[in-house]
């Protein structure tokens, strides 16, 4: 049995990705294989691609993390999953894992989760990664508790407007720094305040709207500021590093110890299968909820996987997510 698959046999640029037939994957006692419908690309299956972080992989290597599809077949080590059953996983393509950009993949039971009722493919797909990222920033790693308040910057991006509904959600009050064009759509997500970051005197807007600190700082943009978040921190506030992968920061320690505040980096491809389940949790409920979905998304076919990379890596897409085509729902 063959299926269609983009994938790559070496490390490299888009280029080296091709589309074409492989071996359909096997599943073992404890795996599903799902019927893919549609894959994405993300910022981190570049780096994979690439060589810029390195995982256990093997050639042909199957790219991508995120599907939205139909169980096949379920091992007897996955009662949960019954055949038709519509799922998606977001964790695929790293770790020694094949990838999501073909007909079929093969998941292991845990990091499967079943599709709400009425939530479609593309919605669900376009945030399974961002969302995930989102949760595990806000909760996992900050901490984030009803009643504090969240600084979010680059709000208006993937992570970003997911952390802002999540963080809302909870009972958190959300500072968010965007573009002023993007300002009315965070609003739209639960912000109570959006800030310009490009201005001069962002620090004291910061301070004028939060008085007494912020307790957790969160920067999606990648930029790491970490003299600027530590400075409006409050006291034992903690800071979030999750992008920004060639960023060297000052790190103001003085200001750091003095406040009793912590810093603390993760990286989602580290998560564990209950962490990433805990935040398939919520995501589920909000994407059931409507409260949760993508600004805007292309299509593509699974065969323009290339493109897709291409345009991701160039940073052309601002907030837009790339859905790709695998199969057509009958």
């Amino acid at each position: 049995m063959t299926m269609r698959a983009a994938y790559i046999e070496e490390l490299g640029p888009p280029e080296i990705i091709r589309y074409g037939e492989l071996a359909a994957p096997r599943p073992g006692p404890t795996d599903v294989l799902v019927d893919v419908e549609v894959a994405t690309v993300n910022h981190v299956d570049t780096f994979v691609r690439s060589g810029a972080w390195r995982t256990p992989i093997e050639f042909p290597f199957v790219i991508g993390r995120d599907l939205v599809g139909t169980v096949a077949t379920a091992g007897p080590g996955a009662p949960a999953f019954r055949v038709g059953d519509r799922v998606w996983c977001n964790s695929l393509g790293h770790a020694g894992r094949q990838g999501a950009a073909a007909e079929q993949a093969v998941v292991p039971a845990g990091r499967l989760y079943h599709l709400p009722p009425g939530v479609s493919a593309a919605d669900a797909v376009a945030v399974a990664h961002p969302a995930a990222t989102a949760y595990l920033g806000l909760f996992t790693h900050g901490r984030v508790r009803a009643g504090d308040t969240v600084l979010v910057a680059g709000g208006a991006g993937n992570v970003g407007s997911a952390m802002i509904v999540m963080a809302a959600h909870a009972g958190a009050r959300v500072i968010a720094t965007a573009r002023p064009h993007h300002a009315e759509y965070c609003r739209s997500l639960g912000a109570s305040d959006v800030l310009d970051y490009r201005d001069p005197a962002l620090t004291r807007h910061i301070r004028d709207a939060r008085p007494q600190g912020i307790d957790v700082y969160l920067d999606t943009s990648g930029h790491n500021d970490l003299t600027t978040a530590v400075d409006v921190l409050a006291k034992r506030g903690r800071v979030v590093v999750l992008a920004g992968l060639q960023t060297r920061p000052v790190l103001p320690v003085g200001p750091l110890y003095l406040k009793d505040c912590s810093i603390v980096g993760f990286a989602i491809s580290q998560a564990t299968t209950s962490e990433l389940a805990e935040a398939a949790r919520t995501i589920n409920a909000l994407l059931a909820d409507k409260q949760l979905r993508p600004r805007a998304t292309d299509t593509l076919p699974l065969s323009a996987a290339a493109e897709a990379h291409r345009r991701q890596e160039s940073g052309e897409l601002h907030g837009r997510r790339i859905v790709l085509q695998v199969a057509f729902r009958t």
